[in-house]
């Protein structure tokens, strides 16, 4: 009677140390993977932009201010930069022409009313939404204010990697937007006279490094 009692609390003991143990193994396997963030903050960033009209255009640059890419760690060997957010700002008053008659041309891109308000606010834009459109290939919509006024945009940009590498270094944004959509007469405005077929796209493009 004794020796059935022993087995039975031997029998009992090794039941409840595979029980520990395979709780154990298995709530360290479930444990989830800390999810970083990184968040890269730019500076002496500039753009690129001109307004076109036809076979004329006119280029110009400034300087961007406090542009941020935050940029979620991916788990997996998707595409690298599928969740980032992009910020920035771009003071108008540091626009500068790149070519021909350069401080004429500087002037009338700075007139009053075309990118420039009396509150001097400066362009801004955020992302809203980025949709893979191949590899390593984005579109970003988001909201661009100009002047104090907020309208949705979509640009387009691409990451660059080194083929064995699984982070971007360097990422180039671009794309247009509808001066008109901000009620921009560019011609009435710059030119003194509106026109039949108004002068309405603006160009941007911005390479960004990446650390």
């Amino acid at each position: 009677m004794k020796t059935i009692k022993n087995r039975i609390l031997l029998v009992g003991a090794l039941l409840v140390i595979v029980l520990v143990s395979g709780f154990a193994k298995s709530t360290s396997t479930v444990t989830p993977k800390e999810i970083k963030e990184v968040r890269e903050t730019v500076k002496n960033q500039t753009i690129n932009m001109f307004v076109t009209h036809g076979h004329c255009s006119t280029p110009f640059g400034g300087i961007v201010n406090d542009l941020k890419v935050d940029i979620p760690v991916r788990m997996d060997a998707g595409n690298p930069l599928e969740n980032m957010r992009i910020s920035f700002e771009v003071n108008p008053n540091s626009f500068r022409v790149c070519r021909g008659d350069e401080a004429d041309l500087t002037a009338r891109i700075k007139t009053k009313g075309v990118f420039i308000n009396d509150k001097n606010d400066n362009i801004t834009f955020r992302t809203t939404n980025v949709f893979v459109m191949g590899v390593d290939w984005y579109q970003i919509n988001g909201m661009m204010s100009i002047k104090g006024v907020e309208r949705e945009v979509k640009f387009f940009a691409t990451g660059i990697r080194d083929s064995y590498k699984s982070m971007s270094s360097e990422l180039v944004l671009q794309g247009q937007v509808n001066l008109l959509d901000w009620g921009i007469d560019y011609d009435k405005l710059v030119n003194g006279q509106s026109s039949n077929v108004p002068t309405k796209w603006l160009y941007l493009n911005m390479k960004i490094e990446l650390s």
